[in-house]
């Protein structure tokens, strides 16, 4: 599985097949009243910036997608039964939200009340044609501000079939996005063939309504004087009580935005990934230390960045039993380490390595209790209540269904909205180490990435090539002198 973007999402032509609630289900959902649990900080924030979007008529791109090809005819009642199997599962697929812009009350549907037919919506050229089709329906479907908030849907030919699932990102995160087409795909397997359930699927799992009570639970714990906090605010303080932004100029004025365009490119291949991991073990540090460490030294010689600043996003299904958990399980933790005094790439791996380790413990603090204590501490509400610039780390193979057919074909991806970050997601399967980057389309823009992707690409070949890299503070602006 890769994550990718969208424009390379181009199914052969075929049936269209759509599966949605049956009206039984529908009305359950429709006389169901307000649930006394709540949601999460995330899923509140989100759900208020959708109906602000929908206030100004602007197209929901707040969704997460996956798609896969899978091999032999499609039986569809047999998914239909899948799908419904699959949100049984999963309380937090069952519940819905709906606000004012201010209040958020969150809704649900009972298990044995759902059930899913499939319908036959006309044929596709496939490509072009159906990625239009697919992403009108995604965004008008997939809102969480109703039920069901996802979509399953597939091109259907002879001896094959095109199965996609798009959710409101309320609902989902990318953790969840590895793991539902495999659930549904297993559960599809049992209903058409009669299959023993594989033990991933088979297995128990917690419910995201109990995620949500836990998450609540955790942030009563803490308080301006727990350490996790009082570090937050002090690592907020030293980085001039900013968010991380991307250390090169993108052209764009304080609070603006650009249509999104996705960025993606191979770093390693699979001897190189390896390779990189043996350097970065022998340096003390894990893989992720390796890649923190590499765009801390493009930094430094791109920008002249002496201490590395960065948001990254960390997973919380061990809040409980939530590893299998679909749902948004994600809290957010700073990066910071000084890169100056280091010579080479293996001696900041270590540094680059205790930085994480003290993320891990600073993401025990739930978002809502951190946000809350840096505005309490005297913060600008401009500086604190931004999108930073983030940096993601996923091992794709780690997940369920790795090294088979439909989970290795598959793709995921996101709505394409706008923005002012250079995101990026850096993942590893058995196959490479690639890097995808969500970033403003503008012409400076995209000049200034290219420059910035290039030495990125350098460090890391060298490094997996040589065994180490020798840094240079302000590489860029010698070699300019130098050939000025």
């Amino acid at each position: 599985m890769i994550i990718t973007a969208l424009r390379n999402w181009r199914p052969a032509a075929g049936e269209l097949v759509e599966w949605h609630p049956t009206e039984d289900a529908l009305r359950a959902a429709g006389a169901a009243g307000a649930d006394p649990d709540p949601g999460t900080f995330l899923q509140d924030n989100h759900i208020r910036g959708i109906w602000a979007k929908s206030c100004a008529a602007a197209p929901h791109t707040a969704y997460l997608a996956v798609t896969t090809e899978v091999a032999g005819d499609l039986d569809a009642e047999a998914m239909s039964r899948a799908l419904q199997r699959f949100v049984r599962r999963h309380g937090g697929l069952r519940t819905w939200f709906t606000t004012d812009g201010t209040t958020v009350t969150r809704s649900s549907i009972a298990a044995d009340e759902v059930v899913f037919q499939a319908s036959s919506v006309g044929e596709t050229a496939g490509e072009e044609q159906f990625r239009d089709y697919a992403l009108a329906r995604i965004s008008s479907q997939a809102l969480a501000t109703s039920w069901p908030g996802f979509v399953l849907g597939a091109v259907t030919r002879a001896a094959s079939f095109t199965l996609y699932y798009a959710c409101d990102h309320a609902l989902s995160d990318g953790a969840s996005q590895a793991l539902v087409l495999t659930e549904i795909l297993d559960f599809y397997d049992n209903e058409a063939s009669g299959h023993a359930l594989g033990p991933y699927t088979s297995a128990p799992t917690g419910g995201f309504p109990d995620y949500a009570r836990a998450e609540h639970d955790l942030a009563r714990s803490f308080d301006r004087s727990s350490p996790e906090l009082v570090e937050w605010v002090r690592t907020f303080r030293h980085h001039g009580n900013t968010m991380p932004r991307f250390p090169l100029d993108l052209g764009l004025a304080p609070g603006e935005t650009a249509p999104m365009y996705g960025i993606e490119f191979d770093l390693l291949d699979g001897a190189g990934s390896a390779a990189f991991a043996d350097v970065c073990r022998a340096a003390g540090g894990r893989y992720l230390a390796g890649i923190l460490a590499a765009v801390a030294v493009t930094d430094l010689e791109m920008a002249g960045r002496r201490e590395y600043y960065g948001m990254t996003v960390m997973s919380t299904r061990g809040l409980g039993d939530f590893l299998l958990t679909q749902g948004w399980l994600c809290n957010f933790a700073p990066l910071s380490f000084v890169v100056e005094g280091c010579a080479s790439f293996t001696e900041l791996v270590a540094r680059a390595n205790d930085a994480y380790d003290r993320a891990i413990r600073l993401s025990a603090a739930p978002l809502s209790s951190v946000l809350a204590t840096l505005l309490a501490s005297g913060a600008d509400p401009s500086d604190v209540l931004t999108t930073p610039n983030m940096l993601s780390y996923m091992d794709f193979r780690r997940f369920p269904g790795a090294g088979t057919a439909p989970y290795e074909r598959g793709m995921l991806f996101t709505g394409e909205g706008e923005t002012a970050n250079a995101s990026m997601w850096f993942n590893r399967d058995s196959r490479h180490l690639y890097l995808g980057c969500q970033s403003p389309s503008t012409p400076f823009a995209q000049r200034q990435l290219r420059r910035y992707h290039a030495h990125l690409r350098t460090v890391f070949a060298t490094v997996a090539t040589d065994g180490d890299y020798s840094i240079t503070p302000d590489r860029e602006i010698a070699d300019a002198r130098h050939h000025g």
